[in-house]
């Protein structure tokens, strides 16, 4: 499992966000907020031992005033993609509120108070309504993104730009059946460390004509007015 490091940005510091692939066989558990808890013999010995549990199951926990989140992209067109964020699980196919294309919430900076969430179809949809969606994101919003079959089929430059100005680096590149994740806000005065994007590419790809899952988890920093 490959794990990214990402540089300190005065908009988004983090404490140990970390982006993964995750192999196939996992493909079949989305998501990390929710999981079986242990036996009585494993969970005497992690309070033994003085074992935290983490938020949405991250690696490390973060640190104080940081949200913690995680998003998974979906498994070609089998899978859904899932969003935790402070250990509430937005949107995943457990839940049922996943669409084929890109899947957005918008979070408060400030608050965590999840305000919104919908997926746009970028295949056969009418991007009309996604333009509309990310024009009217606020400043201090959180805007997690999870892509799942197809994002980039009905991508024009309008919506590549949007999402470039909301701290995104792969947006102009995004393309049919590409894998995409991303946590960006309106208010970013460079570009955001969390993504990850991995190209539709026969010679590459993880299941027959899609890319692999990725992951991506870390602490985002509360804003504080």
């Amino acid at each position: 499992m490959r794990k990214l490091r990402y540089k300190e940005t005065e908009d988004l510091p983090q404490g140990n966000p970390a982006g993964r692939r995750r192999s196939s066989h996992h493909a079949g558990a989305p998501g990390g907020c929710q999981q079986a808890p242990p036996g009585p013999h494993k969970a005497a010995v992690a309070q033994e031992k003085g074992v935290e549990k983490t938020k949405c199951g991250l690696s490390k926990p973060c640190p104080e005033n940081f949200f913690s989140f995680k998003l998974s992209s979906g498994a070609a067109n089998v899978v859904g993609p899932s969003m935790c964020f402070e250990n509430h699980l937005i949107m995943s196919p457990v839940k049922n509120n996943v669409g084929r294309g890109l899947n957005i919430a918008l979070v408060n900076g400030s608050t965590g108070t999840v305000q919104r969430e919908s997926s746009f179809d970028m295949y056969s949809g009418e991007p009309t309504a996604l333009v509309k969606f990310l024009k009217e994101i606020q400043e201090g919003v959180l805007v997690l993104v999870a892509s799942y079959d197809d994002p980039g089929t009905k991508m024009n430059d309008e919506i590549r730009n949007l999402f470039s100005n909301l701290g995104s680096s792969y947006a102009k590149q995004l393309g049919f059946r590409d894998s995409w994740v991303f946590l960006g806000a309106k208010d970013l005065k460079s570009k955001s460390p969390f993504e990850q994007f991995l190209k539709n590419d026969p010679n590459t790809n993880k299941y027959e004509g899609w890319p692999e899952l990725l992951e991506l988890e870390g602490c985002v920093p509360r804003k504080v007015f």
